[in-house]
């Protein structure tokens, strides 16, 4: 991941805030500023071990009960509002549902993966809207692992669809640059494997600074399958068994209900 020490940054979704402490200690940013979605008290009893004194200490600004989905909550930056060049969600993942009643509440609509691509696509267009400033570097960073079922939710592909915030490319996710970050499993005080990670950049611009470092995938190419990551296929009778395979049948329906979502959501009520 590159991080300019100019750049101001917001990160969202840090659990145990290890992240934000390992940026502040090991890059020497200019503007950092922290967002949890627990509150303090949860954090705290949560993780045995956070960061959250260690940023108060140091005077970096800490948001709690910051949820990435409610556009309230991104104007709670005040005074920090367009202010920002960067914003980081690190591995993002809803929350599970606590029982089978829950969770069965929850996905009667909608699937789990469609609720984590809202998660994803809220955070790109509220982000836009209220943290990054026009005159700045206007960069999103998603980091996520590639790995089932994260990478079924078509990060590059049609998550921004209705944004202006295109995706630029991706660079990987070196966990040995961040000492003391700890992937923190989202419901408890677990940390997670450190699985091979990708960040997915997204900007309005064209990322001068960054433009040596991000590569596109090959499977985004033509004569490819973006959904399913595969390809180049050898003729048409190859292709057509991929789009007739249960695979590719299984991320086509994905995609239809990510669809349905980005209807609803952008219907006026």
């Amino acid at each position: 991941m590159y991080l300019n020490p100019q750049w101001r940054i917001l990160t969202v979704g840090d659990g145990d805030l290890s992240f934000s402490d390992a940026v502040h200690n090991h890059f020497s940013i200019q503007k950092l500023v922290a967002s949890t979605f627990d509150s303090k008290e949860t954090i705290q009893q949560k993780y045995q071990h956070n960061a959250l004194n260690a940023l108060e200490q140091k005077k970096i600004t800490v948001l709690n009960d910051f949820d990435v989905t409610n556009k309230q909550c991104w104007q709670r930056l005040s005074s920090h509002l367009h202010r920002f060049d960067l914003v980081i969600f690190q591995f993002p993942l809803i929350p599970a549902f606590v029982g089978k009643e829950a969770f069965e509440l929850n996905t009667r609509q909608t699937s789990m993966n469609v609720l984590n691509r809202a998660l994803l696509h809220q955070f790109l267009k509220y982000a836009r809207e209220y943290a990054l400033d026009p005159l700045g570097e206007m960069l999103c960073y998603i980091t996520s692992k590639d790995v089932k079922p994260y990478r079924e939710w078509n990060i590059e592909g049609s998550l921004n669809t209705h944004l202006n915030m295109q995706y630029k490319g991706q660079m990987p996710f070196e966990i040995s640059q961040f000492s003391g970050y700890k992937i923190r499993n989202v419901d408890r005080d677990k940390h997670v494997k450190d699985t091979s990670g990708i960040t997915y950049v997204f900007s309005e611009k064209e990322p001068a600074l960054l433009k040596q470092k991000l590569t596109m995938p090959e499977y985004l190419n033509h004569n490819h399958c973006t959904l399913c990551r595969v390809g180049p296929f050898v003729g048409e009778e190859d292709k057509a068994k991929h789009f007739n395979a249960k695979k590719h049948l299984k991320m086509s329906a994905l995609e239809q209900d990510w669809e349905q979502w980005l209807t609803h959501f952008y219907t006026p009520s």
